[in-house]
This record gives C-alpha cells, structure tokens and sequence, in this order.
C-alpha cells in the first residue's frame, strides 16, 4: 500500500454547516426524479450524513403548483435533510423561502449547477454562474430571509472558457453561505467526460467555509482519494447511488478503517427493491409508484448477470405484485 499524507480515520467526520452538525460528511446529492422521500429514507438509512431533496421550484411554491407539495414532504425518520431551491429572482427565493422554513428540513440549498436546457434557457441553475452579481443577490437575500443555513451547488463553470468556480465561492462566503459544493464538470460537459478535481482544491483554497466535493465518487477508493488530494470537507454522492443506497455505508466503512464491504447479494438486492416499492406506493400510490420504480429497478440490477430480461420486462409492470412476481422469478 502506498504511503498516504492524510489518515484515512480523519477523513470520515461530523461536519459542521452554520448552526447544523452532521453525523458524518458523506452526503446524496439533489437529483430531480431520483432523490425523493422513499430513496432519501433508504439512504439515510445507509448513514448518509444529510440528504438532499429534489430541486423545488420558489416560483412553483408562489404560485402553489399542486406537484410541489408532494417534493416537499420529509419523513420524521429521515436523517438530516437539504431542501434545495431553485430560481433567479432574489426576492421570489427569498420570499418563499421565508414561506417554507417552518418544515423539517436543516438546510437551504440554492441550486446553481442544474444543466438542464429548460432550467438554464430561463437564467436558472448553472446559468446563474454566468451573472456573478445576480449570484450575490440571490445569497445574500435568502440568507437575510431565513434562520436555517444557506448552502450553494456550483458547477467548475458554465464552460471551460469561463471557468469561475472559485469566483462564485467567494461571492457565496462574502454574501453569507455556510458552505458550499462544488461538481468538478462544467454546464457543457453535463455528466460526461472526467470530473475535474483540482477545481475543488481550489475552491477549497480559496475560501474558509466548508467545501463538498462532487463528482467521480463511486467507492470508498475514490472516496478517499478525494477528500485527501483535493482537502474537501466532505463529498457529494449523485449517479452512484442510483439503486445503490449502500454506498453510503461502503463508503463509511471504508474512511473510518479500510474495511471493503461486500456488494449486496441477490437476496439484499430484491429485499431493497421491494422496500423502495413499498414505500413509494404508500408515498404516490400504485399507479405513480410503481411507474416510477421501473428505473429503479434498472439500477438496482445493472450489471448483475442474467438480469437483461428482468430490465425488458419492468416497463410493463403495473402494480405491486406484479413487480414482486417479476423480481422473485428473475433474480
């Protein structure tokens, strides 16, 4: 084993976010469609130190948009949560922010990293990267507004020739985040390609709340090696954890002693599918819960072998016991 400058037993800790203590610093990122209540409680249960919900829209709260109530609700056994908005009018965010703080939820985190067409053709998420003022706009009203600590979620940038992530950290500490986390990809890159660490070490440089690294952590090896390479305070887990809510305790293991947890079994693998079922039948019912368990279950059993026919045949799957049906007889 090579010599390493940092003890793998100091990587894993509480991490402090403003008035906040969390259990350790190994966090779910935001994913929209993904990280909803049933797949928060599966991996906080997993000891994920917080979890993030999906992004919410402060302008669908103004306007009371019926979706938006269900991505609010939070689960009383759930671990510590981050409720992360969206948006680029200072006061819409601030306002509805003000609105909302009364749920169990511990955090606000304001989403400047979002991609996706829709949301950056209406100057929201990683576009806001593009209006550094606008940026301290938004912070520094939403901090005023509220009791709760602010978090951001940045991109390196919007595209490797404004490459600005240390700028936007900055603005984030001056206007009154608690902390901030940082995709090592740019808005162009979207997913693809390697996530750039080095970024992250420089924001990590650069400012003196804490920093979370995202991006590239799929194991308690990479894992380790972010934290100790790029001195992150802690690491955000995204696309990883799809169908894989035990990454958290991989990861845990991992840091706190070396310990490499086997891959769940097959039987660990339904137990868990039929569970995330359950819970979101009883959170959406049949008909929205089991529809939006067909990708789930695709992730739950990529790359397990002779399970290509049970990914075909979950797109048809339309209630509960049809869906446990499937899973007992193909894997």
């Amino acid at each position: 084993m090579t010599e390493r400058c940092w003890k793998m037993s100091d990587l894993v800790h509480k991490l402090t976010i403003g008035s906040v203590i969390l259990e350790n610093n190994i966090i779910l990122a935001p994913m929209a469609g993904v990280t909803d209540l049933p797949f928060r409680l599966l991996c906080s249960e997993q000891g994920a130190g917080m979890c993030c919900m999906e992004m919410i829209s402060a302008k669908a709260i103004l306007y009371k948009n019926k979706n938006t109530e269900s991505l609010l609700e939070i689960h009383p056994k759930e671990g510590a949560v981050s409720l992360q908005l969206f948006g680029s009018d200072p006061k819409i965010i601030s306002e509805m922010a003000k609105q909302i703080e009364d749920r169990p939820f511990e955090i606000f985190d304001i989403n400047m990293g979002c991609p996706v067409p829709k949301v950056v053709g209406n100057g929201e998420g990683s576009a806001l990267m593009k209006q550094p003022k606008l940026v301290e706009e938004i912070i520094t009203a939403l901090v005023k507004a509220v009791h709760k600590p602010v978090t951001v979620k940045i991109r390196k940038g919007f595209d490797e020739e404004h490459v600005n992530a240390v700028e936007i950290a900055k603005i984030a500490e001056a206007s009154g985040a608690a902390a901030v986390a940082v995709h090592g990809r740019t808005r162009e890159q979207y997913y693809a390609g390697e996530a750039d660490w080095d970024i992250i070490a420089q924001v990590k440089q650069s400012v003196n709340i804490p920093v979370i690294g995202n991006g590239d952590v799929t194991d308690g090896v990479s894992a380790e090696k972010m934290l100790g390479t790029t001195g992150c305070d802690a690491i955000m887990i995204g696309r990883a954890a799809r169908g894989n809510p035990w990454i958290f305790r991989q990861i845990g293991d991992y840091l706190e002693d070396g310990t490499v947890m086997p891959k769940p079994d097959r039987e660990e693998v339904k137990a868990a599918i039929l569970r995330h079922a359950q819970l979101q039948l009883e959170c959406k019912g049949e008909y929205t819960g089991i529809r939006e368990m067909r990708k789930h279950v695709s992730w739950y059993t990529v790359g397990m072998p002779h399970s290509a026919r049970l990914r075909q045949r979950v797109n048809m799957v339309e209630s509960f016991e049809e869906l446990e049906r499937l899973v007992m007889e193909e894997l």
